[in-house]
């Protein structure tokens, strides 16, 4: 019974992990990725705990099993998270690493914006929240080409 259990959990364990999400949080591993797989980047800012567009888009296209599936071998994801209540603080080297990202690809600091970058970090295109299925949002972000 131990055992029945113990691979029960394991295998909801691996199966939940197969279908989240991989965020990269550095763009050099995500242009790396990139890369190795001929994929472009989906560089993501948001604010994940004050933007309500973000947490739409979240909700509404990350999340889902349709995006999820199809990005796992269409697109390297990276996320640049600015949160602002005091338990989600990100660490500082993360915090100064968004930054840094806002500075280059973000300069008037619009939540949430989603830039498409090819393997070397240059912008293909950029878009927001839109009230798209996630198969009409994959459509726009591989619309995006160098």
């Amino acid at each position: 019974m131990k055992n029945f259990f113990l691979s029960t959990c394991l295998s909801f364990f691996c199966f939940c992990t197969a279908l989240s999400q991989d965020w990269n949080t550095d763009i050099e591993v995500a242009k790396s990725k990139a890369t190795k797989q001929q994929q472009n980047i989906v560089l993501v800012f948001q604010g994940s705990d004050w933007c309500a567009p973000c947490i739409k888009l979240d909700k509404e296209i990350w999340s889902t099993e349709t995006f999820k599936a199809y990005a796992k071998d269409h697109f390297v994801m990276l996320q640049a998270d600015f949160p602002r209540r005091k338990k989600n603080r990100l660490p500082k080297e993360q915090q100064n690493h968004n930054n840094r990202l806002a500075e280059a690809y973000n300069k008037n600091g619009h939540f949430p914006l989603v830039v498409v970058l090819d393997k070397n970090g240059e912008v293909l295109g950029q878009t927001g929240y839109k009230k798209l299925s996630p198969s009409e949002y994959i459509v726009l972000l591989t619309s995006f080409k160098g």
